[in-house]
Formats: structure tokens, C-alpha cells, sequence
């Protein structure tokens, strides 16, 4: 039997930049942005990425990073480390980002040329992804009912 290693591939601005392919054809991809905490990772989180990524071809997720959510008043079970391997291990997801700050979405919109911003609908009418219509789609989705990581770390507190 031969031998087998790993390799992790990391993906970078420039490769989308190039549309993936080499071509320098910036548009030829069309790319969502959401963003989270995706803090212990359920079946309402899964659904949210599926459902973004099905609103283009190249879904970025901005992760808040263990900084920002304590500036928050947030305190994740996991690291952001842990958090952004088992998001890069989905199959939704193509790049996963930090979120450091509440101000960086516009930069990230055009640094990264998103066409759609998406969030969960309990951020519907925040003048924080509002005022990025300016700039690119904005789209809220339905949350699944019945679970929330509030949810879950109140039951395991029980």
C-alpha cells in the first residue's frame, strides 16, 4: 500500500480575484457573504449555509472572531480556530473570513467582490446591513424554528 498525506489547500483573495479559474474575469462567479458566530454548530446553522449558498455560486463566511465577540459581551464555547475548521469542513462553504468589527462589511463587500449579503431574518431592518444596499443585494433568511445556540447552552446549563 503506498503512502497517503495530507494537503490543505488555503483559498486567497487572489484566487478570487480570478474568478477561481484563472480568467480574469472577476465576475464570473456570483458571491455571498453572511456572517456569524456559528458557535456550537447545529442543524439551524446548517440550514442557514445551505440556504446562502444556494443564493450564488461562492458562499464567504465572516466568523466573528473570540476578540470581537467579547467586545460583544459574547463568549464562545469554541475558539474561533475550532469554529472556522469545522465551517471550512462544510460543504457550503467555500472561504470562511474574521469578523473583527461591526464596520468591516463594506470592505469585505468589495474586497472580496460579494454581490449578495445574507444574514438570518432577526437581523432584518439592522441599519448595519441595511445601509449595505447600497452597495450590494441584501438578503435575510427565515431562521429554523425550534433551535438557537442560546437555546442550547440553556439546556446544557440545566
Amino acid at each position: 500500500m503506498g503512502t497517503f498525506s495530507s494537503v490543505r489547500i488555503e483559498a486567497n483573495s487572489d484566487l478570487l480575484e480570478t474568478g477561481l479559474s484563472g480568467a480574469d474575469d472577476r465576475h464570473s462567479l456570483k458571491r455571498v457573504l453572511t456572517y456569524g458566530t456559528f458557535d456550537l454548530l447545529h442543524y439551524g446553522h446548517i440550514r442557514l449555509l445551505q440556504q446562502a449558498s444556494k443564493l450564488g455560486d461562492y458562499l464567504i463566511v465572516g466568523l466573528s472572531t473570540d476578540e470581537f465577540n467579547a467586545l460583544k459581551g459574547k463568549k464562545s464555547f469554541y475558539s474561533y480556530d475550532v469554529r472556522r475548521e469545522m465551517l471550512e469542513a462544510l460543504r457550503y462553504v467555500d472561504l470562511v473570513i474574521p469578523e473583527d468589527n461591526w464596520d468591516q462589511k463594506p470592505q469585505d463587500i468589495k474586497m472580496y467582490h460579494a454581490d449578495v449579503v445574507c444574514m438570518g431574518g432577526d437581523w432584518a431592518g439592522d441599519p448595519r446591513f441595511e445601509s449595505l444596499r447600497d452597495i450590494c443585494d441584501v438578503v435575510y433568511l427565515n431562521r429554523t424554528p425550534g433551535i438557537s445556540t442560546t437555546e442550547v447552552k440553556g439546556k446544557l446549563a440545566q
